[in-house]
């Protein structure tokens, strides 16, 4: 790419959210500072807002052009931009933008999601879209002109970003955060709670009543009919899902649970049709079994799959690796004064703790009930532990016993950490061995404290 200067440089080079006024500027330096900026990816691994001031009230109007709104949305869509009133600062937005008046201070603005270059998606998602979606909501932070959107559908909520997300990008997100077949379910719940929400205001308005600032807000911008595209979206993956074996073994269980329910309401519908002589339905009665026998056959033929690894997996890993020597510290330094070195690292551990679980918890999906969620927490740790001790075993020199044996931190014990001189009753003379075994044990006590 060659090299860009001016607002583009800054652009590129801006590692969180930033605003840039275009006060002053033509149409056609807007368009070379858009397409410098943005005709490739920025390199970034999390989602930023880049947000261009456009127009202002009638103080300000005559610092910006006339065309600067449409100026940047040409240039945007003329890179492979899409304009999505619902985008917000997630990885699964970039490359699209939103046009926004912020009525508080009367500006107009165009709201950049760039494309990043970390923004591939791998484990529950590209990056932690939870520790980002306060960034979306009805309306937004800069355009919500003071309305209580909140009680509605809760800023950040995933109901929330499936009712304003855009077709694609809800996709992208249902992939990200919905990777677990009953998370997908509970997708599709949230999605019927949605359409019957817009049905009870229909029936409000047709009732006469006028809807509140915030009913208005939900009723103008969710549509029924790109709900119902979502949902036949969730349930064409779900059944997917189910063809292809990615069951997890409590997923597994619900549906042979399900489904044998259902075979015993056949089989009860089945004897009543043959009681009261009913041939016709009989024989769809005896259809559906079939398929429900074969469906359950199926499922009991699929070998579960471990859980879905959690997506900050590299970096708790990389933590619980500087976690190791510091709980060795602490295990072999009860029962004697830590110096002031020994007390900072120990106060790090704390840090490292807190790192962990917090990053454990942006890991949980939408949808994902306790017991899901806490037994991919298990498998994340359990994974570490086999891949540590795993590691340890193949560095074991040939010979070496003990705890003293191995390589890392792990294998080192806590006695030689503590007592450097504790191999020097080796090299002792032999005549000392007349001594009672007691009496060399305190020497050699004697000696290592002595020698620190």
């Amino acid at each position: 790419m060659a090299a860009v200067s001016g607002m583009a440089a800054s652009i590129r080079g801006a590692t969180e959210s930033e605003t840039f006024d275009l006060g002053g500027h033509t149409v056609t330096n807007i368009n070379t500072t858009i397409t410098s900026a943005f005709q490739e990816p920025l390199p970034l691994s999390d989602m930023i807002r880049i947000t261009f001031v456009v127009g202002a009230g009638k103080l300000a109007r005559q610092k910006y052009d006339d065309g600067a709104q449409k100026a940047v949305t040409s240039a945007l869509r003329s890179l492979g931009f899409e304009e999505d009133r619902g985008a917000s600062c997630v990885n699964e937005c970039g490359g699209t933008f939103k046009s926004q008046h912020d009525t508080g201070k009367n500006l107009k603005t165009v709201v950049v999601f760039p494309k990043i270059a970390g923004g591939g998606s791998g484990g529950d998602g590209s990056e932690d879209m939870a520790g980002h979606m306060a960034g979306m909501s009805l309306g937004d932070d800069a355009n919500d002109g003071g309305n209580d959107i909140n009680s509605i559908l809760p800023k950040g909520s995933p109901e929330n970003m499936i009712a304003m997300s855009s077709q694609n990008v809800f996709e992208r997100m249902l992939q990200s955060k919905c990777y677990a077949w009953h998370q997908k379910k509970g997708c599709v719940a949230a999605i019927e709670s949605l359409k019957k929400m817009l049905e009870e205001l229909d029936t409000k308005l047709l009732s006469g009543t006028p809807l509140e600032d915030a009913e208005q807000d939900v009723y103008d911008s969710v549509s029924m009919s790109a709900l119902e595209e979502k949902e036949a979206f969730v349930k064409k993956e779900m059944h997917s899902q189910v063809e292809s074996g990615k069951l997890t073994k409590w997923e597994r269980e619900t549906l042979i649970h399900q489904v044998t329910d259902k075979l015993e309401t056949l089989q009860t519908e089945m004897k009543l049709a043959e009681d009261e002589n009913k041939p016709k339905r009989l024989e769809k009665l005896k259809v559906a079994n079939q398929k429900a026998e074969e469906r359950k056959k199926m499922l009991e033929d699929i070998v579960p799959k471990t859980p879905h690894p959690l997506s900050r997996n590299p970096e708790i890993s990389k933590l619980r690796v500087e976690l190791r020597p510091l709980q060795q510290l602490e295990d072999g330094a009860k029962g004697r004064l830590l110096s002031v070195k020994e007390t900072q690292m120990l106060a790090r551990k704390e840090e490292i703790l807190e790192e962990i679980e917090r990053l454990e918890n942006v890991s949980r999906g939408w949808f994902e009930d306790d017991d899901a969620f806490a037994a991919r927490v298990q498998v994340s740790r359990a994974t570490f532990d086999a891949k540590d001790k795993q590691k340890g075993g193949k560095k074991k020199p040939t010979g070496a016993t003990g705890s003293a044996a191995g390589s890392g931190f792990r294998t080192v014990s806590a006695s030689s950490w503590v007592t450097p001189g504790a191999r020097k009753p080796a090299a002792r003379s032999t005549t000392k061995k007349k001594k009672p075994a007691g009496g060399n044990v305190f020497g050699a006590m004697m000696m290592d404290s002595d020698s620190d």
